[in-house]
């Protein structure tokens, strides 16, 4: 479950009962110390953001800059909006974007590797009905370190329990927040493409364009964050991503994202070249452009045209059937046309032959 949303409102009964739809905390993890709602209240709020030492700030997430073998003190609110007192959990684990984009952190049952590993705090807080605690926490970078981006979460969280089937389940319910610590030294950004593909939702409009959806993963070679963008091109149209939600995501060294584009105008007739064009982003410190190569890379959709080729076929037989039709009245014309220089010629064969012909006498008068 993703971590940062800035409050929470989770009655403890509904979320045991959507325990495996929220990917619960298992029986083992019961041996774990647990921090309990005192007086087990039915309906607990709260919060987790930045602050420092004495109120909640305006920061989002908690960057900072150390050295390899350095070490900083910054710090966080917990706030409790609920009626009761309420003891939480904290912790700090690696973060890691969900495959929707989101950020989290690893749970509680799967050791952290990285900077999860080098903060450090209390493991547990009590916060009276409507208050704020502010709480302290380190961290220290290993003397070897790799330089550039490392992400981690911290996070307060409450148990719940409850029956799935004949099982009993905990569900650690969180609410945190990020925390980006860059290790100085050169910053590399880098990034390839892979599983290229594409395909073609086609209109059955002959006159309308169809749809080319375009499908990649970037995976982030280097060490720094990555924002990406670019552009898809196919099919006489093209897109330029991320869009709507895809806009709000980076990428973490080491990881990959999906990326899914849509060309809602593209023309496929029986193949088109799809090209994915990437150009992304990093930045250092004091906000100037970390070199980084751009991407391209190729893959081809194939697609029937069948709408186009049923239209034309239609056409055809029209311009076929008015030939046809133009053809037999011509051949109708010219067949009435000989009849009649054929009934004339007959008439004037039988005219000169006929028995009765008229003869003229030219009779000379003479006057004495």
């Amino acid at each position: 479950m993703t971590i940062d949303a800035p409050t929470r409102r989770r009655p403890l009964l509904r979320v045991a009962l959507l325990a495996v739809a929220a990917s619960v905390v298992a029986v083992p993890m019961l041996a774990a110390p647990m921090a309990w709602a005192e007086d087990a209240p039915t309906d607990i709020t709260w919060s987790v953001t930045p602050a420092d030492e004495n109120a909640p700030d305006a920061r989002g997430i908690i960057e900072q800059e150390l050295d390899p073998g350095a070490s900083t003190t910054d710090h966080f609110a917990v706030r409790n909006f609920s009626a009761d007192t309420v003891t939480f959990r904290l912790a700090a684990a690696d973060g890691f974007h969900t495959p929707s984009g989101r950020f989290d952190m690893l749970p509680t049952s799967q050791q952290s590797k990285d900077a999860g590993t080098w903060i450090s705090l209390p493991e547990q807080v009590t916060v009276p009905a409507n208050g704020t605690v502010i709480v302290a926490f380190t961290t220290t970078v290993p003397a070897g370190a790799q330089p550039g981006d490392h992400s981690a979460g911290i996070a307060a969280s409450v148990l719940s329990s409850g029956a799935q089937g004949e099982a009993q389940v905990a569900v650690d319910s969180r609410v945190g927040f990020r925390v980006t610590t860059r290790v100085s030294g050169e910053l590399r950004a880098a990034a390839h493409i892979e599983n290229v593909s594409g395909s073609y939702d086609l209109s059955w409009n002959p006159f309308q364009p169809g749809t080319l959806r375009a499908t990649f993963d970037v995976v982030n070679d280097g060490n720094t964050v990555v924002i990406p963008g670019g552009t898809v091109t196919g099919g006489f149209d093209d897109q330029d991503f991320p869009v709507g939600d895809d806009g709000k995501v980076t990428i973490f060294p080491g990881e990959r994202r999906s990326f899914t584009v849509d060309l809602p105008s593209a023309w496929v007739l029986f193949w088109s070249p799809v090209t994915v064009d990437f150009t992304g982003s990093a930045a250092d410190d004091h906000g100037q452009s970390v070199p980084m190569a751009p991407l391209s890379v190729q893959t081809s959709v194939l697609s029937v045209p069948w709408p186009q080729l049923t239209a034309l076929a239609g056409i055809a037989l029209l311009v076929a059937s008015v030939t046809v039709g133009r053809r037999r009245s011509r051949l109708r014309i010219d067949a009435m046309l000989r009849a009649a220089r054929e009934e004339g010629r007959r008439a004037a064969a039988m005219g000169d032959q006929h028995p009765l012909r008229l003869r003229t006498t030219r009779k000379t008068r003479r006057f004495p």
